[in-house]
């Protein structure tokens, strides 16, 4: 790609500021939909950002269009319904949904954006929010091999692994699947933490094992500034975004008739906590609320 493009971006949420500000950072022009559910923007305002107040302007005003909402019904609700994405798209204009989707969805999408004269990747993200200010994030992309390429130093802005998993699709299948396993471990560890506690071991012993054997990784450093000191913020991802999360995988493992049994008790965890008032909470929480069984 050459070395600006006018980019506008739909979500300026925890993930999305982060996004916003690199894309900025590198040299790039960005507007972005005024919304209330968007974190501060002052600084991106500060740094050149404009404020849109529809999908169409955005559309209208750029050349690359990122999205970065909470899921399949959202994203095609920014670009389908009135004063939406698709009614300011010119030809040739690019979306890429960065959003976490069910793939059936994100083939119907990519039609309609094809059939508006537009381009379409997936590009999902992993990591948090602390990444995403850093311009850290993992991409997971579906996309034609020379559309990856001819994108790759804008998402280059913003993303440190890039990973092209396929076409169009694969990137929101390889990110459910990375999302069952890490939500899947977070749950996992988050009954035995409290089952440890429970029996009167010590944190720290707990901790240690785990870190040195089979439960050492990713997840159990993110979950263990909370088991240490009760501090969430190693991990903040609520509830609800893992129940719907989990869910989508599991939609998608009926769509692929492939097996589901773990992702069932993974799902029931969740929804458990969400129906007991909990939605809002971040996942590590889960190991306090399972302790003194409120879940």
């Amino acid at each position: 790609m050459k070395a600006s493009r006018r980019v506008g971006l739909v979500g300026v949420g925890l993930m999305g500021h982060g996004i916003a500000a690199n894309i900025l950072r590198g040299g790039h022009a960005l507007c972005f939909l005024d919304h209330p559910g968007n974190q501060p923007v002052e600084d991106l305002l500060g740094a050149g950002a404009v404020a849109k107040g529809s999908g169409r302007e955005v559309a209208e005003a750029a050349e690359v269009v990122i999205l970065c909402v909470t899921g399949s019904p959202q994203v095609e609700a920014v670009l389908f319904e009135p004063g939406g994405v698709l009614e300011g798209l010119a030809p040739g204009t690019l979306v890429i949904d960065c959003s976490t989707a069910l793939p059936s969805s994100t083939e119907r999408v990519a039609a309609r954006v094809t059939a508006a004269g537009g381009r379409f990747m997936d590009a999902a993200m992993t990591r948090t929010p602390k990444e995403a200010e850093e311009g850290r994030l993992n991409l997971i992309v579906g996309a034609p091999e020379a559309l990856f390429t001819e994108v790759r130093p804008l998402l280059e802005c913003f993303a440190e692994n890039i990973a092209h998993a396929g076409p169009v699709g694969a990137g929101h299948t390889l990110k459910l699947l990375h999302n069952f396993v890490s939500l899947g471990f977070t749950a996992v560890l988050a009954e035995a933490a409290a089952a440890s506690r429970r029996a009167g071991i010590d944190d720290a012993a707990l901790l240690d094992v785990l870190g040195k054997g089979g439960g050492g990784g990713v997840v159990l450093e993110r979950l263990r500034p909370y088991i240490e000191a009760g501090d969430p913020s190693g991990f903040r991802f609520s509830v609800a975004n893992a129940l719907k999360d989990i869910g989508y995988y599991r939609t998608m493992t009926e769509d692929l008739a492939a097996e589901g049994g773990v992702a069932e008790a993974v799902l029931a965890l969740y929804r458990q906590a969400s129906d007991a008032g909990h939605a809002d909470k971040p996942v590590p929480e889960l190991v306090g609320l399972l302790e003194q069984s409120r879940v």
